[in-house]
């Protein structure tokens, strides 16, 4: 079985990239959301296995703020994806027991260990 990953992520050619990289990877997108109310409706459409972040979204709802959300209905792994690395937002993403933070740009084998090891985890806890 596939596992399933959305991709939530406002930058349309990143967003694109990391699909097809995904799909390298034997992993299956459910969607690309560009803003934290559109990653919401998707998740509750098809919930995936998974959740790839940008922490910094157009729209009303940061990444964190939609990773908080999604984590409140659902027992779904969620990995930052951002190019800021100041503490302040590593705190925030600690704050809502995220499975990984990656800085952009990052490598696909990266990303691949990443989403491993978070689905491991989710696995190993019973969820």
């Amino acid at each position: 079985m596939k596992e399933k990953i959305l991709v939530v992520e406002d930058e349309w050619i990143i967003a694109n990239d990391i699909k097809d990289s995904l799909a390298d990877m034997g992993y299956r997108v459910t969607a690309i959301a560009s803003s934290g109310e559109d990653a919401l409706a998707k998740v509750e459409e098809e919930p995936p296995d998974l959740v790839l972040m940008d922490i910094v979204l157009k729209g009303e709802m940061t990444g964190i703020a939609t990773a908080q959300a999604i984590r409140a209905r659902r027992d779904i792994p969620v990995i930052f994806l951002t190019a800021y690395d100041n503490q302040y937002m590593v705190d925030q993403a600690k704050k809502i027991d995220s499975s990984g933070y990656l800085l952009k740009p990052f490598k696909d084998r990266e990303l691949h260990i990443a989403i491993d090891m978070a689905l491991h985890k989710k696995q190993q806890s019973g969820s």
